[in-house]
C-alpha cells in the first residue's frame, strides 16, 4: 500500500463568468496517510475552490477544466475520482473522504435533534444498521468528541458555538473516512475554544488514522497543527514544506510576506512576527 493517500496533477478550475475567472491553475500535489496538510492564503487565493473541486463539489459557474484526482484507498485500489457516477460519488464522500463546510457550526438543522442529525448519517449510508445499532453509534460519536450522550435529545440552539462545531466533526468522522477536509473550522469561535478544538482534531487523527486538508487564512496557526504546509496566492501553489520548513526557510518571497504580516504579541509598534 502506497503512503500516499490522494494524488492530484494538473488540476484547474474555471468560473465562467464574463470574463472568466482562473481560480485554480495546473494544482498538483500529494497527500500523505495520517499527514495534516495545511491550505493557506488569502481570501480569494482558491483554496477552497481546490478542496471542493477534488471532490466534485463545485457547483455553476465553476467549471472543471483540467486535472486528474486519485484516491489511493487503503484496501488497495486506486479510485479515479472523476471517472466516478453519481452514485458511486455519493458512497465515496463520507464513507472515504468526509467535508466539515466553513461555518458548518451553524448549519445544523434548528428543528431535529443531535441525535436525530447524526442517525441520519447511518441510515442513510448504512442502511444494514438496526435502529438500536444507530442510536449506539451516535452515543458513541457523542462521547469521542466530548459533547457526550447526555446531548443525544438536545436542539442545535441549547448548544455552544464549540458544541456545535464538534457536533460538525462527529458527523464528519460518523462512517470513519480517510480523509477529512476542513474549511476554516474554527473561524467565528474564541481563542480558547478554538485551541480546544484544534486539540480534538489532533487527537482523534492520531486514534483514527484518518489524513486532514486544514483550510485557513491563519498560517500561524497552520504551523502550529500542520505536518506539512501549501501556500496559495492566485489559484497556484507558490510554495509546499514541511511546517518547520516554512517558518525557519521559506522560499517564496509571499510566503515570506505572509508571516510578516502577524504582528507579535510582545514588543515594540511595528516589529513583526519575524
Amino acid at each position: 500500500m502506497t503512503d500516499t493517500l490522494l494524488s492530484v496533477r494538473d488540476f484547474s478550475v474555471v468560473y465562467d463568468v464574463d470574463p472568466p475567472v482562473q481560480a485554480v491553475r495546473d494544482v498538483s500535489l500529494d497527500l500523505k496517510r495520517g499527514e495534516i496538510l495545511g491550505l493557506a492564503g488569502e481570501s480569494g487565493c482558491g483554496k477552497t475552490t481546490l478542496a471542493y473541486g477534488v471532490q466534485r463539489l463545485l457547483k455553476a459557474p465553476a467549471v472543471i477544466t483540467n486535472g486528474r484526482v486519485v484516491f489511493h484507498d487503503a484496501s488497495g485500489e486506486d479510485i479515479d475520482v472523476n471517472a466516478l457516477d453519481a452514485d458511486e460519488m455519493r458512497r465515496f464522500r463520507w464513507d472515504k473522504v468526509s467535508m466539515v463546510f466553513q461555518g458548518a457550526m451553524n448549519s445544523l438543522n434548528p428543528v431535529a435533534t443531535i441525535g436525530a442529525q447524526l442517525d441520519d448519517v447511518f441510515e442513510v449510508h448504512r442502511p444494514g444498521m438496526s435502529k438500536g445499532e444507530r442510536r449506539a453509534a451516535v452515543v458513541e460519536l457523542l462521547e469521542i468528541v466530548k459533547v457526550g450522550a447526555q446531548r443525544y435529545r438536545s436542539y442545535p440552539h441549547e448548544l455552544s458555538g464549540g458544541m456545535r462545531q464538534r457536533v460538525m466533526i462527529a458527523m464528519a468522522l460518523a462512517l470513519r473516512p480517510q480523509l477529512m477536509v476542513m474549511d476554516e473550522p474554527t473561524t467565528a469561535l474564541d481563542v480558547l475554544v478554538q485551541r480546544e478544538i484544534l486539540k480534538q482534531i489532533s487527537a482523534l487523527r492520531h486514534e483514527f488514522g484518518f489524513s486532514v486538508v486544514f483550510i485557513t487564512h491563519d498560517l500561524p496557526l497552520l504551523l502550529e497543527i500542520s505536518d506539512r504546509i501549501a501556500i496559495m496566492r492566485d489559484g497556484r501553489i507558490v510554495e509546499l514544506a514541511t511546517a518547520e520548513r516554512i517558518w525557519n526557510d521559506p522560499q517564496d518571497a509571499y510566503t515570506k510576506t505572509l508571516l510578516e504580516s502577524f504582528p507579535r504579541l510582545t514588543g515594540e509598534k511595528g516589529m513583526v512576527l519575524r
